[in-house]
């Protein structure tokens, strides 16, 4: 066995605390309402719970959470996020990149940079600044930032021209080194990934930068399902070939008759040129929420 990574994403920490009136105004409003008339039982925090517990017992060599921690980044969601997150492991095994609803408005900016500071510290000491680098064993994890406030019904992200740049050069610098590399983000990276409204409006650039600099993993979540893409890319240093794996994780939380709370587990082994990654998808049982079981292994 290599590097373990385990990967999950859109946990939606409930019970959401009751905001007060003020803090309701603009979008919150309508995320309230969406919250009230079911999204609070779709997000079970017993399949949390059992998740987490499971992802403890695998021992992994480190977490990627790729957001959405939060629900309408009120004030007081921050708290009871910061201590979930602080269970996945010490802040240094434990990379975190935001989604939409962590930066649901814009006044939740500095909280948000703040309150999750130790889980986006690079490896220059510098945290909340975006892409960061943690250099981990024989790994690279580079994590971006897609969350950006929207209008209500908009739940796009975007990573902008001084982050897409720096991606180029910490996946070049990484590659030099000789070290596999994982990019982190929220929403799926690639044109298709999302439908109009919810995806990254800047996937052309991200893919751009993929398939000049490689890279040998993509992660993200948004979708709440299970996904697998591919961009192409001559510096993509896997031993399968040339086409850098974007893999989509299902929501963390979400129980019901289309959703089941999971994560993956994956396993990076080798060296450039031949690098190796596999992955298990592992599930909370529909019948009894608080089971996981593992589900078939299923190649990246």
């Amino acid at each position: 066995m290599g590097f373990l990574l385990a990967h999950l994403s859109d946990a939606h920490i409930g019970p959401l605390p009751k905001p007060r009136l003020r803090e309701l105004a603009g979008k919150r409003l309508t995320g309230y309402v969406n919250w009230r008339r079911g999204r609070d039982r779709t997000h079970d925090m017993a399949a949390l719970g059992a998740i987490v517990a499971d992802l403890r017992a695998q021992r992994p060599d480190h977490v990627a959470m790729t957001g959405d921690v939060l629900n309408l980044a009120l004030p007081a969601e921050f708290p009871p996020a910061v201590a979930w997150l602080e269970t996945l492991g010490d802040a240094a095994d434990v990379s975190f990149t935001p989604g939409n609803h962590d930066a649901y408005v814009r006044k939740a900016s500095g909280r948000l940079a703040s309150a999750f500071a130790p889980f986006t510290t690079g490896d220059d000491g510098v945290a909340a600044v975006f892409p960061y680098l943690r250099r981990r064993g024989r790994v690279a994890l580079i994590g971006l930032s897609s969350g950006v406030p929207r209008a209500p019904f908009v739940a796009s992200g975007r990573r902008g021209a001084e982050q897409c740049a720096g991606l180029a050069t910490l996946l070049r610098r990484a590659r030099e080194d000789g070290l596999a590399r994982v990019v982190m983000i929220h929403h799926p990276p690639h044109r298709s990934g999302s439908r109009a409204g919810r995806g990254l409006v800047d996937a052309r650039a991200f893919e751009a930068a993929i398939a000049t600099e490689g890279a040998e993993l993509v992660l993200h979540g948004h979708n709440h399902r299970a996904s697998v893409a591919h961009v192409a890319s001559a510096r993509c240093g896997l031993a399968s070939g040339g086409a850098v794996p974007v893999v989509g994780v299902p929501s963390a939380s979400a129980m019901g008759r289309l959703a089941r709370a999971a994560y993956h587990l994956f396993d990076i082994d080798g060296a450039p040129g031949t690098w190796r990654i596999s992955c298990v998808r592992r599930a909370a049982s529909r019948e009894a929420p608080v089971a996981v079981a593992e589900t078939a292994a299923f190649s990246v």
